[in-house]
C-alpha cells in the first residue's frame, strides 16, 4: 500500500503553467498608423514654435505674406532711387512686376546673411545638444548662461533705446540705420536661447522642470516671433532704402555709357532741359515735327516714359516723364557714335 504526502501530485509529474502572455501590440501599430509626436522638451518648445506656425498658417496665406513683404520693401527701392532724380514714383504707374523685381535687389544680401547666421545658429545648437546628452560640460554651460543673458539684454536695451529715444528719420537714409534693429533681433534672440537652456540645465528640478501649459509656449514664442519679425522687417527696410539711393548714383555714373535717345513728337513738348536740343521738321507732311535729342531713357514702365539729360547732375539736372503714346516715336543710337547723324526732323 503506498501512501502519498498531500501536494505531492502538485509538486511531481505536473507541467509546469504556461508564461503569461504578452500584452497586445497596440492597436496603432497592428494597422500601422503613426502614433502622434509628442512635444519635445519638458518646457514645450517644438510644440510651441508648431501651434504658433499652424495660427499663422490659418490666418495668412504663406504665399500671399511673401508677396506682401516683397512689394514692400520693392515699394521703398523705387521710391528712393527715384526721388534721387526728384521724382515721385507713385506718378510712375509701376506694377507689381517692377516692385517684386527691386524687392530682390534690396533684399538679397539681408537673406543671405540671415541664411548664413542661422546655419551657424542651428550647428552650435547641435553641439550643444550633444554635449547635454552626454552629461559633459554642464558647469560651463551654466557659467554661459548668466554672460549669455546680460548680453542679450544690452543688445534688446540698445535696440529699443533707438526705437524711442531717437529720430527714427535720422537713419532712414543711411546703411548704418539696420544696425539698431539687427541689435534688438539679436538680444531677442539670445535671451530667448539663454532661457531655453537654462531650462534644460535644470529640466531635472521638479519645482523648475514643471510642464507648462500650452498656450504659454505659444505665447512666448508668438511674443519673440514679432520682436524678432519686427526688428528684421525694419533692418531690411532700412537697407532696401539704401541701396534704392545707392542704384541711383551707379545710375548716374552710366549714363555716358547708355544708349543715346533721339525722341520724336507729333506736338512741341517744350522741353527746356539743360543739354537737351530741339529741332522743328521742315517737312510740313510729317507726322512727327518735332526731334529733341541729348536724352537718356533710365525707365520705361506702367505706360510712362522717364527720361534724363545726357549731363544730369543733382545741382542742375531734371527728370523728364512723358506718357507712351503714338505720338512719340523713340530712336536708340550705342553710346560708342560719337555724333548723332544730322537730319531736319
Amino acid at each position: 500500500m503506498t501512501t502519498t504526502r498531500p501536494g505531492a501530485d502538485s509538486q511531481v509529474g505536473t507541467p509546469a503553467p504556461p508564461p503569461p502572455a504578452e500584452a497586445p501590440p497596440d492597436r496603432a501599430d497592428q494597422t500601422g498608423s503613426p502614433q502622434p509626436e509628442r512635444p519635445q522638451g519638458r518646457d514645450g518648445t517644438t510644440s510651441g514654435i508648431g501651434q504658433l506656425a499652424r495660427i499663422i498658417g490659418t490666418i495668412v496665406a504663406p504665399t500671399t505674406l511673401l508677396t506682401s513683404v516683397l512689394y514692400y520693401f520693392g515699394s521703398w527701392h523705387a521710391y528712393n532711387f527715384f526721388d534721387y532724380f526728384g521724382v515721385n514714383s507713385t506718378v510712375l504707374g509701376l506694377t507689381t512686376q517692377d516692385y517684386l523685381v527691386r524687392s530682390l535687389d534690396g533684399l538679397f544680401v539681408p537673406m543671405t546673411v540671415v541664411a548664413c547666421a542661422g546655419l551657424v545658429v542651428l550647428w552650435g545648437h547641435g553641439l550643444v545638444r550633444a554635449r547635454l546628452a552626454a552629461g559633459s560640460a554642464p558647469r560651463v554651460l551654466r557659467s554661459l548662461v548668466p554672460v549669455m543673458a546680460t548680453v542679450g539684454l544690452g543688445l534688446a536695451v540698445g535696440g529699443l533705446w533707438t526705437v524711442f529715444v531717437v529720430e527714427p528719420t535720422l537713419l532712414d537714409r543711411h546703411l548704418y540705420g539696420a544696425a539698431s534693429p539687427i541689435c534688438l533681433a539679436l538680444g531677442v534672440l539670445l535671451l530667448t536661447y539663454t532661457v531655453h537652456l537654462w531650462r534644460s540645465l535644470n529640466a531635472g528640478d521638479t519645482a523648475l522642470g514643471a510642464a507648462r501649459p500650452a498656450w504659454a509656449a505659444v505665447a512666448e514664442w508668438g511674443g519673440v516671433f514679432v520682436l524678432v519679425g519686427l526688428s528684421l522687417f525694419w533692418a531690411a527696410g532700412n537697407y532696401s532704402i539704401a541701396v534704392g539711393t545707392q542704384r541711383a548714383t551707379e545710375q548716374v555714373a552710366a549714363l555716358p555709357g547708355m544708349s543715346s535717345i533721339v525722341l520724336y513728337s507729333h506736338q512741341g513738348l517744350s522741353l527746356n532741359a539743360p543739354g537737351v536740343r530741339k529741332v522743328r521738321c521742315r517737312d510740313p507732311e510729317a507726322f512727327y515735327r518735332f526731334r529733341y535729342e541729348g536724352l537718356k531713357l533710365i525707365l520705361q514702365s506702367g505706360d510712362q516714359y522717364v527720361f534724363l539729360p545726357a549731363a544730369w547732375s543733382r545741382t542742375n539736372g531734371v527728370a523728364i516723364v512723358l506718357p507712351r503714346s503714338d505720338s512719340l516715336r523713340l530712336e536708340f543710337f550705342p553710346a560708342s557714335v560719337g555724333a548723332l547723324p544730322r537730319s531736319s526732323c
